[in-house]
């Protein structure tokens, strides 16, 4: 059930990201940077947090110069009151009027000569501040501030809601309009003795400025951002994306049969993981075509190998048709006989040397005791008696186990195909050795025999498949050839390595050196 559950959840996992998948990386880095950009995008949002203080700060302020002036007002007598009413309007630079019980205007700061309190025209204003103002109306939709009522003038005092909420009896009122130019307005009224009310008018202009001004200045940061932001997205789009997009269309021509064709990229300038991965698929495009090239020249040799017994299976079994003589169609039968016998070993052989790669790659490798193994073996063929009186030794100098990690009857292959080689180019009565010993981290198997040798030439060649130089005293097609080249592809499945070399004694005859490396708890 385990990997049942295990994959539902990875499936689940894939799903949960699935549309990620059908939109390209240029725009994904596109869109992961505009976020930030929204994210500082977001500073506008403060901006109108950060009006509202300012106007809040600035309608505690009316409310309370309103009743402060309202108080001064009621201690003066009339005679005092207009030069006190213009003075404080200088002061504080708001228009103030008074109004009796009734609406009618008592006395005004701009009658008085104090002309403070002046709103602009919009339809007068020049591109800047038309497009300032549009400006302001887009961010404020955008973080949707509250708008404030347009601000006009009224005849009667009354009219003025903040007039009429002192006059009914409220401490002070204060209202924040909208100007023609976008632009605050904060009237605030204070009662006065006998039904009378004061109130106060401020364009609070120098609020839309400060405001504009961080606007700006934010508006700046943030298209300077937006250009930093696209071009270093572009920037890794074409580091990226180009060098990823060259490495699929060249795995893609790979995947529909073209390797022979395609050079994959391997990019050596880059040191990064794009770098990596294509000198990676450079090198799996390069092993793919190797093992298709060895696949081709295997079956072209396992043609021509097939053919020479079935040439002569062929011929054998027409001669029995035509034949009449009893000793002669014996003859023929042993042939066929021969022959037959041949292709099993050969197709045996060939099915082994076609899956071993394969085999290999899935095995479960466990200790392996090289020495007892090689001991058995020498053992068991003694017991059972050598071809030609050959002798077998085996030294081993060393009493202590020596443990690979690897997969036993394969590498008791190695050894087994290693002898059936010594023993046939073996003399009759001559002497095959065997010695295994440690050489630091590695184990070092020696198989040695008194035949001719091996050629300085021919010491690569004999690992290849269906390479086959046989004693004079061996019948024909005895062997198929790949006895050695098995040996070498389990070696090298085993992370080690076989060669052959000249005796050190100078004596005739061929070494056979096998390094497999140790078990670490157990090397030199």
């Amino acid at each position: 059930m385990a990997p049942a559950i295990v994959s539902q959840r990875s499936e689940a996992a894939e799903q949960a990201v699935a549309w990620t998948g059908r939109v390209s990386l240029t725009p994904r880095i596109l869109a992961v940077n505009i976020f930030a950009l929204l994210l500082l995008a977001g500073g506008f949002f403060y901006l109108d947090s950060f009006r509202t203080r300012i106007l809040d700060g600035r309608v505690v302020q009316a409310a309370r110069e309103a009743r402060l002036m309202a108080e001064a007002l009621s201690a003066v007598g009339p005679a005092e009151r207009d030069p006190l009413l213009a003075r404080l309007a200088r002061d504080t630079g708001a228009r103030l009027r008074l109004y009796d019980a009734n609406g009618a205007t008592i006395a005004d700061s701009r009658q008085l000569g104090v002309a403070n309190f002046r709103l602009e025209d919009p339809d007068h204003d020049g591109l800047a501040k038309r497009s300032a103002r549009w400006l302001d109306a887009g961010i404020d939709r955008i973080v949707r501030a509250p708008l404030a009522p347009g601000y006009r003038e009224r005849r009667n005092g009354r009219e003025w809601s903040d007039v009429a909420a002192v006059q009914a009896g409220k401490p002070f009122s204060v209202t924040i309009w909208r100007a023609p130019d976008r632009t605050p307005v904060i009237t605030a009224a204070a009662p006065l003795p006998g039904g009378r009310a004061l109130m106060s008018s401020v364009n609070a202009r120098d609020v839309t400025e400060r405001v504009r001004l961080e606007r700006f200045r934010l508006s700046v940061v943030l298209m300077v951002a937006a250009v930093i932001s696209i071009g270093l997205s572009l920037f890794l789009a074409r580091t990226i994306v180009n060098p990823l997009r060259r490495l699929a269309r060249a795995a893609v021509r790979v995947r529909l049969g073209r390797a022979r064709e395609v050079v994959v990229p391997r990019l050596p300038d880059r040191r990064d993981e794009i770098g990596m991965l294509a000198r990676a698929l450079s090198d799996m495009s390069l092993a793919l075509r190797a093992r298709i090239d060895a696949t081709e020249a295997f079956a072209a040799d396992v043609t021509h190998e097939l053919k020479n017994p079935l040439a002569s299976l062929r011929s054998a079994v027409d001669g029995l048709e035509r034949v009449h003589d009893p000793v002669l169609q014996a003859r023929l039968m042993a042939i066929v006989k021969d022959d037959v016998h041949r292709l099993d070993r050969l197709i045996s052989d060939i099915s082994d040397a076609s899956r071993l790669d394969a085999q290999l790659s899935r095995a479960t490798f466990e200790p392996v005791d090289i020495a007892a193994m090689i001991g058995a073996m020498v053992d068991d063929r003694l017991h059972r008696g050598v071809a030609r009186d050959v002798r077998l030794r085996f030294d081993r100098p060393d009493p202590a186990p020596l443990i690979v990690q690897g997969e036993g009857a394969r590498l008791e292959r190695v050894f087994a195909n290693l002898l059936d080689n010594a023993i046939s180019f073996s003399p009759d009565g001559g002497l095959v050795s065997i010695a295994a010993r440690r050489d630091q981290a590695m184990l070092e198997i020696r198989v040695e025999d008194e035949g001719p040798g091996v050629p300085e030439e021919a010491r690569e060649a004999i690992f290849r498949r269906f390479h086959s130089v046989r004693p004079s005293s061996e019948g024909f097609g005895e062997h198929s050839g790949l006895g050695l080249a098995i040996a070498r592809t389990i070696v090298d499945g085993h992370q080690g390595e076989i060669t052959v070399e000249q005796r050190e004694d100078r004596a005739s005859g061929a070494r056979f050196v096998v390094r497999l490396p140790l078990v670490p708890e157990v090397a030199a």
